[in-house]
Parts: structure tokens; sequence; C-alpha cells
């Protein structure tokens, strides 16, 4: 393998690959944003991830939030806060370990998963539609083999 050198580094075949990775990644944040500020649901687009992440769920610890979401863990702290203020979220510690912080969704907020999440899902859906079901199956894949080399 050649040595990457000032010289050469534009020369990668990679660099393609990882400019399009994060141009993807870059034009998705900026759309998910725009979807929270439009929907009426005073969400942020972090706030919004929480609250779907805990739908469903009966609770999750802020590591296994953190896990699912990719928020930072500092950030995540902050989220969880505005959202508790909200009174959106509640949390508690473990009654196995003490340590352990158990975050879900309060009644109002189930209340705000319900109707928030089926509408950023039709949203994302009339994005995805523009690719074939061969064409999405194919993407995942390669995306999976992508984070893994990470």
């Amino acid at each position: 393998m050649a040595r990457i050198t000032v010289s050469n580094a534009s020369e990668q075949d990679f660099i393609p690959l990882m400019d399009e990775l994060a141009r993807a990644h870059q034009l998705f944040s900026l759309y998910d944003a725009e979807i929270h500020r439009l929907s009426g649901s005073d969400l942020t687009a972090p706030q919004a991830k929480v609250i779907f992440c805990l739908g469903n769920t009966g609770g999750m610890t802020c590591s296994d939030i953190t896990d699912k979401t990719l928020i930072t863990k500092g950030t995540l702290t902050g989220v969880i806060d505005r959202l508790e203020e909200k009174g959106l979220v509640q949390r508690w510690g473990d009654s196995d370990d003490g340590r352990r912080i158990i975050v879900d969704l309060t009644k109002e907020g189930v209340k705000v998963f319900k109707r928030e999440y089926p509408k950023y899902l039709t949203q994302l859906k009339a994005r995805f539609d523009g690719l074939g079901n061969r064409d999405r199956d194919q993407a995942t894949a390669l995306l999976s083999k992508i984070a893994a080399l990470f």
C-alpha cells in the first residue's frame, strides 16, 4: 500500500465515498431539523430523537438512549432536562442499581410520541420512497459494512 502524502492525498480512491457519506449525513440532518421545526411540536431534532427512542419501551437508561440516538452523554443530559421541564419525560433511579437512571415518557410524552412519530415517519417515507426496495436493501447493507469499519 502506497503511503499517503500531501501530494497524493486528493488521489485516494475512498475520498469520493467519504465526501458523499458526509454530504448525505449533512443533508439528512438539515432535512430532519426542518421536519421538526415545521411540525409545530415545539421539539428540537434531538428532543424528538429521545421521545421517539423512548416510545413503546417502558423506559431506558441514559446509556441505552445514547447508544440508540448517538446523542453524546453531555448533550443528552440537557435534552432530557428540557424534556422534563416540558413535562414529556420523567426519570428515576433503578431499584436494582442506584447509579443507573431510567428515563421514560410521561402521559403527555406518550401523547406527543403517538402524534409526532407517525407524522415524522410519513415525511421521511416520502423521501425514501424515491428508492426501490432493492436500492434500500443494498444501501442498508453497505452502510452497515461502513459502520462496522469504525
